[in-house]
């Protein structure tokens, strides 16, 4: 499962990379005469309504749902990573105060949170990310603040303070590297959490604009022909699901190999 989970991610980051290698349709210009073709071994994916290889759409769409989601991983693991590396050394006023902002951000729902973000930012691929790496900030903060804590009693940072090493020193040398193996396996979780949380607000319409073929869109535009042409919706929520179950494998995967 860890190896089938690995292959997974690799070849949609290939899809995303290089996806002329995989598909030779054009993704945005579609053939009338063939709307709605069920799949073939000419249409993997079938057609949709307008006659685009639907295959071909999943495939150029993987770069916009892969980069929002290193986006989104990006914002949460820089900030909220900083956050709780300053809260778990210095302690005191502004560990309760960090940390009682985290909880504040925990108790509200990760898809209203970025509904309220995306609001006052507008939509947008890029907007969406921002808002889904926001909401992860308080996570990684309550994860780096105790491995950092946990971290900073340990026999050695101590003799690294005792032998006349600097605060910020010992932090980025000892504290900081020991602490962020959990921290990476969240990482991991939350990527694919945010291409599920980016998928969603794409299919409320909140994401790219038509005719962008990101995943969440394509699942909307497919809802309204589910009773006919269920391979629409169905097989771009498969490469979604897939994709996040392998990310999910993958997380757990480190974080054993950390422990």
């Amino acid at each position: 499962m860890k190896v089938l989970s690995w292959l997974t991610v690799a070849v949609v980051v290939l899809w995303a990379v290089v996806p002329g290698l995989f598909t030779g349709y054009d993704p945005l210009a579609g053939v009338p005469a063939e709307k709605l073709r069920p799949p073939s071994p000419e249409h993997l994916f079938g057609t949709d309504a307008v006659g685009r290889d639907l295959f071909a759409r999943v495939v150029h769409g993987s770069v916009h749902s892969l980069s929002g989601a290193f986006v989104a991983v990006a914002v949460g693991l820089l900030a909220g990573t900083l956050l709780g590396l300053l809260a778990g050394s210095a302690g005191g006023l502004l560990d309760d105060a960090v940390m009682r902002v985290a909880d504040v951000l925990l108790s509200v729902p990760g898809l209203l949170l970025a509904l309220t973000v995306i609001i006052l930012l507008g939509p947008g691929t890029v907007h969406v990310a921002i808002a889904v790496g926001i909401g992860s900030v308080a996570a990684f903060a309550r994860l780096s603040r105790s491995e950092v804590v946990r971290v900073r009693r340990s026999d050695y940072v101590e003799a690294a303070f005792g032998s006349g090493g600097r605060f910020p020193a010992v932090l980025w040398r000892h504290v900081l590297p020991n602490s962020l193996g959990p921290v990476i396996a969240l990482a991991a979780l939350q990527f694919g959490v945010a291409i599920l949380a980016i998928s969603t607000l794409g299919f409320l319409g909140y994401g790219a604009e038509p005719p962008t073929p990101e995943w969440g869109l394509l699942i909307s535009e497919g809802r309204n022909y589910l009773a006919t042409s269920w391979w629409l919706t169905t097989l771009p929520g498969v490469v979604v699901v897939a994709v996040v179950l392998a990310a999910s494998r993958i997380s757990r995967s480190i974080g054993r190999d950390r422990t």
